[in-house]
């Protein structure tokens, strides 16, 4: 596994500042063990008991045993090594879906127990702030959804798949399972020989052993934990190269490989498309995993985007729509994945750069002007912040429904922010503005105050007012440079939000 030996000095402070900023939002004393046990969070607006203060994660080691079916449980073991940043007697971790049989602090056994979603480790000794700890967990994920959760594992046709937005990893294996706190993985499968495993990253070995084979992955660059992917099934990798030698590699269904190879080629392209967009793809490898399964979306998870099989095989939707689609997933490695939000708040930067570069896709390849989409939104968007509030402030998710923040109002939404905001600062400056973010930002996490303090750097304006208006306002603003841009009133009475949900973009 990936590990920092204990005698290695400090890691740099970014990433710790950016944990212990949310962390500070929580009033509960970590250091005493005679205290309740009770779940922690890292104060997250919309969802408050994710993640845990006292810890900065540095490496997770997951290792699944498969047992050949996708409704039985998967033997596991996690292990992460964290860097603590205050005095520990207590380790929280998210985890509320699977049987705990042992956990270990340095290898010592530790005590456990559980408290909402939460597991609660009560180490031998406490461990100080400033110190490394390895905690390891022998456990079972279970593949089959407890009753009213949405996400982690996703039972495909011939096996299993993960879908992990926003909240759900906890559901697959014990974590501090928020995206500003990122860190490395290696994922380990056995699984029935027959079958096949893929997972984020890079593969660094497979051993065959008594009928089953245990393959072997790394990630070159730190991840969130909601951007985990692990794929097992009859399934086919096919490889090709993308620019600059970039390894491109894609999961199939083996008996769908024929009719999804044309599709696949398209990859390539697309990866050159970006890169002139934004610079060089920021990661070891991509590729699409085109599951079996019903989800009804699309997920970027890093380096191994997510698909429905169906969206590629059934007729309906036109070429440049799926073409468009797939880019959307693309961007989201660069704008979420590269750089994740520094909370769930933020999450219209993700949402909004993906529907921007998907909406540009659509433009070039099925002609679909940019400005009639963003006319459309225009209008729509009073009645999506009445439903899902302005984009920089969502409301938060209904109970049982946490995929409910993926509203109108952070995908083509928070595209009209960014259109307005071309049309303040002018085209130049804004393809600028795009470039210098996800550099800046490359591997680490960012908030919508350090976008704002960005496009005034580049533009060389102040636009407080104008993000304060256009983010967190709860009518949308006049249109710079398009004053016959009409607002519709939102109808009545509201939508839920879950009949909200994007109609048009099946992608997250």
């Amino acid at each position: 596994m990936i590990t920092t030996p204990h005698s290695h000095a400090p890691r740099p402070r970014r990433r710790r500042t950016a944990v212990a900023l949310l962390a500070s939002a929580v009033s509960v004393c970590l250091v005493s063990a005679s205290a309740p046990v009770v779940p922690l969070g890292v104060g997250d607006r919309l969802f408050p008991y994710l993640g845990n203060p006292g810890y900065d994660v540095a490496s997770y080691d997951l290792s699944f045993t498969y047992p050949g079916s996708n409704s039985e449980p998967l033997r596991a073991v996690t292990t992460i090594d964290a860097w603590t940043t205050a005095d520990l007697d207590r380790v929280n971790l998210d985890f509320a879906h699977g049987t705990v049989e042992s956990v270990e602090v340095d290898d010592a056994p530790a005590e456990f127990r559980t408290a909402g979603e939460d597991l609660v480790i009560t180490p031998e000794h406490s461990v100080p702030d400033g110190n490394w700890m390895r905690i390891t967990v022998r456990h079972t994920s279970d593949p089959l959804p407890p009753k009213g959760r949405e996400g982690g594992w996703v039972r495909t046709a011939d096996g299993l798949a993960m879908a992990n937005q926003a909240d759900a990893a906890h559901l697959v294996f014990p974590c501090n399972d928020h995206p500003s706190d990122k860190a490395v993985f290696t994922i380990r499968v056995t699984a029935p020989d027959g079958h096949t495993a893929v997972a984020n990253g890079l593969p660094t070995g497979v051993s065959r052993s008594g009928g089953s084979t245990t393959w072997t992955y790394r990630t070159r660059h730190p991840m969130a934990t909601e951007l985990a992917q692990v794929s097992i099934g009859r399934s086919t990798v096919l490889r090709r190269t993308g620019p600059h030698g970039l390894p491109v590699r894609d999961v199939v269904p083996t008996e769908h490989r024929k009719a999804l190879e044309p599709w696949l080629e398209k990859t390539p392209g697309q990866i050159a498309w970006m890169e002139g967009k934004l610079g060089r793809y920021p990661f070891e490898t991509y590729g699409l995993l085109m599951a079996d399964a019903s989800t009804g979306f699309e997920l970027e998870t890093q380096t191994l985007s997510l698909f429905e099989r169906k969206l590629f095989t059934e007729p309906g939707h036109p070429k440049w729509y799926v073409e468009s689609i797939m880019v959307h997933e693309l961007a989201h490695q660069w704008f979420g994945d590269s750089v994740s939000p520094r909370t769930w708040s933020d999450l219209w930067l993700n949402e909004g750069y993906a529907t921007w570069y998907e909406a540009l896709y659509a433009e070039k390849q099925g002609g679909k002007p940019m400005r009639d989409r963003m006319k459309a939104a225009y209008g729509a968007s009073d009645g999506w912040r009445a439903v899902g509030g302005p984009p920089g402030a969502p409301k938060a998710p209904e109970p049982g429904n946490k995929t409910g923040i993926f509203r109108h109002n952070v995908y083509d939404g928070a595209a009209l922010v960014l259109y307005a905001l071309r049309q303040e600062i002018g085209h130049a400056a804004f393809e600028r503005l795009a470039r210098a973010w996800v550099s800046r930002h490359r591997d680490g996490t960012a908030a919508t105050k350090d976008f704002v303090r960005l496009a005034a750097e580049v533009s060389g304006r102040d636009l407080d007012g104008f993000f304060q208006d256009w983010l967190y306002g709860e009518q949308t603003p006049p249109m710079p440079g398009h004053p016959d841009w009409k607002r519709q009133a939102p109808a009545q009475p509201q939508a839920s939000a879950k009949q909200a949900a994007p109609a048009q973009t099946p992608a997250r």
